[in-house]
């Protein structure tokens, strides 16, 4: 039986006023359960956290995941890796403090947190603190390495759902804190202080999908059961999956299964091959999720997950959305990422990694597009580190001038966190500015010549 530090019930006596006895309890599940546990409460879309004011006060959130609405608006991850739908700390740091302002004094019922991922960021290690604001030392804000509790906050509870050494750390984990008799306390402030569950790699920091405070005067919870619309598919041989997650645009089912699908079945696994270095074992499982909520953003790629523009989508479906598809996909296999905080790990410019996908998307799988064509209207702003479609054009005609494995040399050296401006002497015998002048020399006879 899975056991977790703080899986039974603990008692903790609040303060001497209260005479509160706090509850924590975890509740656990390795597979898709709806985030349904035996003793921990479903999450709620009307509760006090609903219309509250959540801020981050310590810690800095991690730009690949979700902002914090995620943590109250009553929904939570569709799978065990969706960054989107999470709001998390960034990776290499130990967590932080999220402070959440309810509006008012109320009398806080319960307090409970979900999580949801495949390995370290499931486990939740928090401390709870919870003020009504009115002391005279009250701190609303204190930051990292100030003590709460000397400022006007009183500790709740601690939470750890972290499990022994011989269980997995990945799955749905649910913690709820309440009163065993009748409220934790009158509150309007909650103080959470979140650690990392581990420092063996820079991504310790937990996956929250959603917080819940239940007001002991307010409406009953009520939640909405959101069926996920899922079109699922692999590669023929079986080694890569894929999932579709369509529920904010089920009129795009037909053509993530008539289009999408024949587009990352072909050109995932050529994407990985062309994109090879030694010992790389490219992520086996790809999540797609259409959004709502991306603004002017077409596509974007987070680990293993990619967001779809849903709007921007439906308008290009016969256009870019397949070569859009085509260049997240390159972002998901070179997988960059993985190097973030780790020790002498060069950090690899954007423009480089960017150029790399578009020179993937524009002159391997749509060249009869000429997309990233240099012209007599653009050449003058081009520049070999302009980024996108103007430096995969650049690195197209590197493959052509000197060496044609050279983007997956260059891949390997990004992947590998050995990143530098030497290494484009070391691959061409001439400097990153020498090659850029060359190559605009390149273009203006090209474009001289054109009548």
């Amino acid at each position: 039986m899975r056991q977790f530090l703080n899986a039974l019930s603990l008692v903790l006596i609040l303060d001497s006023a209260s005479h509160a006895e706090i509850e924590v309890v975890a509740g656990y599940s390795e597979n898709d359960s709806g985030f349904t546990f035996k003793s921990v409460p479903a999450l709620s879309n009307n509760d006090a956290a609903t219309n509250a004011t959540f801020k981050i006060i310590s810690g800095d959130r991690d730009q690949n995941g979700g902002d914090l609405d995620v943590l109250h608006d009553g929904r939570v991850a569709a799978s065990d890796d969706q960054p989107a739908r999470n709001c998390f700390f960034r990776a290499g740091t130990n967590g932080g403090r999220i402070s959440i302002d309810l509006g008012s004094v109320i009398s806080v019922k319960e307090v409970s947190s979900y999580s949801w991922h495949s390995s370290s960021r499931a486990p939740q290690v928090y401390r709870l603190y919870a003020a009504n604001g009115k002391a005279t030392d009250f701190n609303p804000e204190p930051k990292a390495g100030v003590d709460p509790a000397t400022s006007g906050w009183t500790l709740v509870a601690n939470v750890d759902t972290r499990p022994s050494e011989n269980d997995r750390e990945g799955g749905q984990h649910g913690v709820t804190i309440s009163d065993t008799a009748t409220a934790i306390g009158q509150f309007r402030y909650l103080l959470f202080d979140i650690e990392q569950t581990e420092n063996r790699d820079p991504f310790g920091n937990t996956f929250y999908s959603e917080i819940d405070v239940v007001d002991a005067n307010g409406p009953a919870p009520t939640s909405i059961v959101e069926k996920p619309i899922l079109t699922s598919f692999e590669t023929d041989d079986g080694k890569y999956h894929f999932t579709v997650d369509a529920t904010e645009a089920p009129d795009l089912v037909d053509w993530s299964e008539k289009e999408l699908k024949a587009v990352v079945v072909e050109w995932y696994p050529r994407i990985v091959a062309m994109l090879a270095s030694e010992g790389y074992v490219a992520p086996a499982n790809v999540s797609f999720r259409f959004r709502h909520d991306m603004r002017g953003t077409p596509a974007s790629a987070a680990g293993t997950g990619v967001n779809l523009n849903a709007p921007w989508f439906r308008n290009q479906l016969q256009s870019e959305a397949r070569g859009a598809v085509v260049h997240e996909l390159v972002h998901v296999v070179q997988n960059y990422w993985s190097r973030r905080g780790k020790l002498n790990a060069a950090q690899t410019p954007g423009w480089v990694v960017e150029g790399i996908a578009d020179y993937v998307r524009w002159f391997l799988y749509e060249p009869q597009s000429h997309g990233a064509e240099i012209t007599k209207g653009n050449f003058a702003k081009a520049n070999y580190d302009s980024s996108y479609r103007v430096t995969g054009n650049f690195l197209d005609w590197l493959t052509q001038t000197y060496d044609k494995d050279l983007v997956q040399k260059l891949n390997a050296a990004a992947r590998e966190g050995r990143y530098a401006e030497s290494i484009w002497k070391d691959l061409t015998g001439k400097t990153m500015q020498e090659l850029g002048d060359e190559w605009k020399k390149f273009h203006e006879r090209r474009l001289n010549a054109v009548q």
